[in-house]
Parts: C-alpha cells; structure tokens; sequence
C-alpha cells in the first residue's frame, strides 16, 4: 500500500488517498457483478446504487476488509480514535451529461459535520476519471458547516442552472483546488463536507454493468 496525504485549499482539509488498499479490486468488481443489477439512486447520485447490507455476506466482508485496512489512514489523517460505519454501497455512474438536473451539475457536500467522513475506493478501469475538490467563487466556501450551509446552498441554487454537464475542472462558479484521479484499487478519504464532484470525462462508458462501468465502493463513517 502507498498512502498519500494531501491538503487541498484555503482550508487545508486532509484528503488521504491510498493505492493498493486491497492487492485484489477484481475480488471487489466480482462481488459487484453478483449483485447485479443495481437499483437507480434515489438520491442526487447520478446513476445506479446498491447498498451493502450485513444480509449481503460476502460483500460485506469486503467492507469490513476495507475499514480495517483503512483504519490506521483514517486515524493519521482525520486524528480520530475509533468510528463507526454509517452506510457502504456499490455505485456505478450512468446519468448522460445532458440528463443531468440542475442538483448534480454542481459539486456537491455529503454532509455537513466534521465527523462524517467518505471513503471512495475506485474499481472500475476508467482512465479520466477521478474526484475533484472545489471552492464556491460567490462566497469563499470549500468546506459546509451549519453557518454557511444555508449561503452555499441559496448560492448553488442560482448558479446550477447556468452549468452544463459535470463540472470537471474549474468554471464561473467553482475553482477546482485538488483532484484525485481514479485508478483501480485506490482509496481517497475526505470529510463529507468538503465541496466535491466526481471527474466524468467525455467519451466514457455510462454502462449498467459493474464489469464496464464506472464502479466504486462508497462508504461513510463517524469518526470520534
């Protein structure tokens, strides 16, 4: 494993990456693909999502495998003694760039408490791809709190309708201040409050299929 600890912005938030967390992303793409097909996500993930449930064995095995092997990376990185898991799921990336609503052509945040933390582990072979990190220009913000929620969110609101596609890099509205690019096996841990947007590139496959598609784990924790 090679671990990497970047600080990204004004706020000099940690993000960890870490390559080589498993030794074995093919295990993970397979027990994807046995889980197959996924349902749409219901939330503004702009494709399909299959949560991982204790009932789902294998896979969930192969969350457990990741958090312990996350654990001493979540620790330096976010000074956290112990935490607990939230929500873990496959996630596979369909929505056209022209399909998008408004909601998910601008980064986003997960939450807004400094405990909540995401783990994204990249296992899809699509080369372009990745997870960038963002600064609203119209109020300054990088990280969500409960002061300055209701402003990015009145903000984002206005400026979403003028954005076309998935913000890749920097635009009117967002300056790109970090990106981590996705390769198969790699892990990335961020606060869940850090604005944030998956890098979609043109000309890549919105396939359905875990085997082709842009497959990622996602999960979310609390730290204490």
């Amino acid at each position: 494993m090679r671990p990497e600890l970047h600080r990204f912005g004004q706020s000099r938030q940690p993000v960890v990456s870490v390559d080589g967390i498993t030794g074995d992303p093919g295990a993970a793409v397979a027990l994807a693909a046995a889980l197959a097909p996924f349902p749409v996500s219901r939330t503004y993930y702009p494709g399909l999502r299959r949560t991982i449930a204790e009932a789902d064995v294998a896979a969930y095995a192969y969350v457990c495998r990741l958090l312990e092997a996350a654990a001493p990376f979540i620790g330096g990185g976010f000074d956290a003694d112990r935490f607990e898991l939230i929500e873990a799921s496959f996630s596979i990336v369909t929505a056209l760039p022209d399909a998008l609503i408004p909601a998910q052509r601008a980064p986003h945040f997960d939450s807004s408490d400094p405990k909540d933390v995401a783990l994204l582990h990249y296992l899809g072979d699509t080369p372009g791809s990745g997870t960038a990190f963002y600064r609203q220009r119209s109020t300054g913000i990088e990280l969500v709190d409960d002061a300055n929620c209701d402003a990015f969110v009145a903000a984002v609101k206005s400026e979403s309708a003028s954005l076309t596609g998935y913000t890749n890099t920097s635009n009117a509205h967002f300056d790109q201040i970090g990106r981590i690019d996705a390769v198969p096996d790699r892990l990335v841990i961020y606060r869940g409050a850090l604005l944030h947007s998956g890098i979609i590139p043109n000309g890549m496959k919105f396939s359905a299929d875990p085997l082709q598609g842009r497959l990622t784990a996602n999960l979310f924790i609390r730290i204490q």
